[in-house]
């Protein structure tokens, strides 16, 4: 097979692979950039309620979850404390979250269902259209991969190609190519890295990887299996997200004497109390992970105030480690700001790249319409469908989305025909 062939099929797939996901991949990219900035951009929406001069001592936990269910009305199931101390603290109830001054209980403002980082969160993961979205993340990334390995192949400098480069006048041709694959190949080892640290967040490849870490005990606590709240599980570490702690007593302890055992133990900064959610349930204390390194979950029996776990990152092993790690980065928090702009860089590159595929295919398209590509000989289509297929295996979603496309292509080629 003579690699003019093989050039020509991987492009087709190339082509195909951005026609199906360029939409979605533009908001991942606008979202995913926003999100980046999740403390500056609420800090700015809801200034009035989070940002407040440090003044004195901040008053018992109980203090505010008074306040709180009493302007409520509802029972507080969970309270967190910020970092910093110009914050006010959070409480939520049901759906809503209440900022209050810790200072003097003064409830400053509330938000429902997390406001509008929450639903920039929801858009980028597609959570806003249910268990249909969780799974076309799942294709997206994995087609997103299969458009970084075709791109790099396509852009390879060889036989004098040039893999960086920017020729002709602007508005041309040759320009437009040329841009689309520069920054294509500087970007695609951030972008890559974006969709499979992506990856773990999915129901079903995410789901089986959390199955696989706990199934092979990689230094994971093994934990019990009383299931936390949506907004309470959110906070623990990714690889403790399977399963709930175990069961307590009831009552006997209450928010305050939480409090005091997780400074006992050392928890400072920012954390998250989760509330018992049922009678034996216990209570929750989690940091605000900023590094993966901060990772840490403590459950209290809630009728002796004992220490069920104390669950770190020295406890987890090699694979879990290694998730968590490609989390923290994915967000940009773990090495701080270089690594938070260079996140950015690749949503913004990413971004680039959707809105420059549609005019390089405009302006190389045959004067007789909009088609795909030239077809490849049947050799080289089946060799690299092959190797295509063959990726569809790591990631099945995107594999069966391959499948189908094949199907699709070869019914249309039939239709043509008759």
């Amino acid at each position: 097979m003579e690699n003019g062939a093989f050039y020509r099929a991987m492009w087709r797939w190339h082509f195909y692979a951005g026609l199906i996901v360029l939409p979605v991949l533009a908001l991942m990219a606008v979202t995913g950039a926003l999100y980046l900035y999740k403390p500056e951009i609420e800090r700015a929406v809801y200034h009035d309620w989070i940002v407040m001069g440090a003044s004195g001592e901040a008053l018992p936990p109980s203090r505010l979850v008074a306040a709180v269910e009493k302007a409520s009305g509802g029972t507080v199931s969970q309270l967190q404390r910020p970092a910093s101390a110009d914050e006010s603290w959070r409480l939520t109830v049901g759906r809503t979250t209440w900022f209050v001054d810790p200072h003097d209980g003064r409830l400053l403002g509330s938000m429902t269902n997390g406001g509008i980082m929450k639903t920039v969160k929801d858009l980028h993961s597609l959570v806003l259209t249910g268990p249909i979205g969780n799974r076309l993340v799942e294709v997206v990334a994995g087609w997103a991969i299969l458009l970084c390995v075709t791109g790099l192949y396509l852009r390879w400098p060889c036989r004098g190609n040039r893999a960086l480069a920017l020729r002709g006048r602007p508005g041309g041709r040759l320009f437009w190519r040329d841009l689309h694959g520069t920054v294509g190949f500087l970007a695609a080892g951030v972008i890559l890295f974006l969709a499979v640290t992506g990856l773990p967040w999915t129901e079903v490849w995410g789901g089986g990887l959390r199955a696989m870490v706990a199934a092979q005990d990689w230094g994971r606590p093994k934990l019990g299996a009383i299931p936390w709240t949506a907004p309470v599980k959110e906070t623990l570490p990714w690889t403790l997200r399977e399963s709930g702690a175990v069961p307590g007593g009831t009552g006997g302890v209450d928010v305050d004497a939480v409090a005091r055992i997780a400074a006992q133990r050392g928890v400072t900064g920012g954390y998250m109390i989760g509330f018992p959610a049922t009678a034996g349930a216990p209570w929750l204390v989690t940091t605000l992970v900023v590094q993966a390194e901060d990772a840490r979950a403590l459950t209290i029996d809630a009728g002796s105030g004992a220490v069920e776990q104390d669950i770190d990152w020295r406890m987890f092993g090699a694979g879990a480690k290694a998730v968590e790690w490609g989390v923290a980065t994915h967000q940009g928090q773990e090495y701080g700001e270089p690594n938070r702009l260079l996140m950015l860089a690749g949503c913004l590159c990413l971004l680039l790249l959707c809105g420059t595929a549609p005019v390089l295919w405009w302006k190389r398209r045959p004067e007789a319409g909009l088609t795909a590509p030239p077809a490849a000989p049947p050799a080289a289509r089946r060799n690299v469908a092959v190797l295509m297929l063959l990726l569809g295996l790591v990631f099945p979603l995107t594999g069966l989305s391959m499948v189908a496309a094949l199907l699709g292509e070869w019914g249309l080629v039939r239709l043509r025909r008759a």
